[in-house]
């Protein structure tokens, strides 16, 4: 089918923009931001994906504070005009491509609104590509951008309102193929050797300069995929080069060490060392802060979870107490924390989020959900 977008030379494809080029009902086309200051106290995330082949498009508002999570859940039939990113009252809109970007949640019945401007002042840095096979075949090949910018504009909750005001943006836009939705039919996957997965990403704003960081890790601690860059930070998006920006540094070493919560998976403080390709190296430490369950935006959520068929258009509230959960049930596991930063010359906030469900040798988890000792 024809639509707007196909006025655009940006084809990829034989196919109209709205029909994928390739028939995964697990394809999908996602957005995500969080927004947090250096206080600490409070930490808020977003959501929204497109799941063609599914049919289905989610959005999620949700914003911790203290022991508070209160979240905005939404799912609609997704509309073949893949411009159009509103479900209900919730809406993603795109002012300057990789600049400025808003989200919107109308006054609605669930008494959660927000009108909040995103502004960057980073290099969209592209992140390795993930690529998992489970029995020869293809779950996850994605691509993934990290941008760093502030906010600025207001959220409500039971008509409070907390004005925002250049609050530390976090981004990424990603694409392509990841397990989402219903669960598929037929036999079982076999997912070949030891079943789990350690994930930590650390995207952190500092003084003149970001660095993003990610990696996958074995059972055993090797990484089976890792990446760290640094970029210069610039006071306005007019500023940032078009497409390469020269002060872009790719890390050729990176360590990592996390200490835990006891009797969680949650890191309470870490260590990081970013080696440059000139041997100079990067140490900083992080004390984390507030928590935010992921599943707020819907990850590993039982009934929100992405590219969840819930009807033609559906909204519904939630409220989650932080800390009456059990921190190692599956959905409670997968945890994004304010991260204050330490470096020798500087400081710096950001994100630490974290993933690990079975063992994992290296933090000391010996079994699928214990915790630490």
């Amino acid at each position: 089918m024809i639509t707007r977008s196909d006025d655009y030379a940006i084809h990829q494809t034989a196919l109209p923009i709205n029909e994928p080029s390739q028939s995964d009902r697990n394809f999908y086309d996602r957005y995500f931001f969080s927004g947090f200051d250096d206080t600490g106290d409070y930490m808020f995330g977003i959501g929204f994906g497109v799941y063609p082949n599914r049919r289905v498009m989610d959005g999620h508002f949700s914003i911790a504070m203290g022991n508070r999570q209160v979240c905005f859940h939404s799912s609609r039939r997704a509309p073949k005009d893949r411009t159009d990113t509103t479900i209900g009252p919730f809406c993603i809109q795109v002012e300057t491509p990789l600049e400025r970007l808003r989200v919107k949640l109308a006054p609605n019945e669930h008494d959660i609104e927000c009108d909040l401007l995103f502004t960057a002042n980073s290099l969209p840095n592209q992140e390795p590509p993930s690529l998992m096979h489970d029995d020869g075949h293809l779950i996850m090949h994605t691509t993934r951008f990290t941008q760093m910018g502030r906010w600025r504009g207001w959220l409500s909750i039971d008509g409070v309102k907390k004005h925002i005001d250049q609050a530390f943006a976090v981004r990424d836009r990603s694409w392509g193929i990841r397990p989402v939705g219903e669960p598929q039919g037929g036999a079982p996957g076999l997912m070949s050797g030891e079943p789990g997965v350690y994930w930590l990403w650390n995207p952190m704003h500092w003084s003149n300069t970001c660095t993003h960081m990610g990696t996958y890790e074995d059972r055993d601690g090797r990484p089976t995929q890792i990446s760290a860059d640094s970029l210069p930070i610039y006071t306005l998006p007019e500023q940032i080069p078009p497409l390469v920006d020269p002060g872009r540094v790719a890390m050729r070493g990176v360590t990592h060490t996390l200490t835990y919560e006891k009797g969680t998976r949650y890191p309470a403080s870490a260590a990081f060392k970013l080696t440059a390709p000139d041997g100079v190296e990067t140490e900083y430490r992080l004390q984390t802060k507030q928590k935010f369950l992921t599943k707020g935006i819907g990850y590993n959520h039982s009934s929100w979870g992405h590219g969840m068929w819930k009807g033609e258009l559906v909204t519904e509230r939630e409220e989650i107490n932080l800390d009456e959960i059990n921190p190692l049930d599956y959905p409670n596991i997968h945890i994004q924390q304010v991260a204050i930063g330490t470096q020798k010359d500087d400081s710096g906030c950001g994100i630490l989020e974290s993933l690990t469900i079975g063992r994992h040798a290296r933090s000391g988890f010996k079994d699928f959900f214990d915790g630490a000792e």
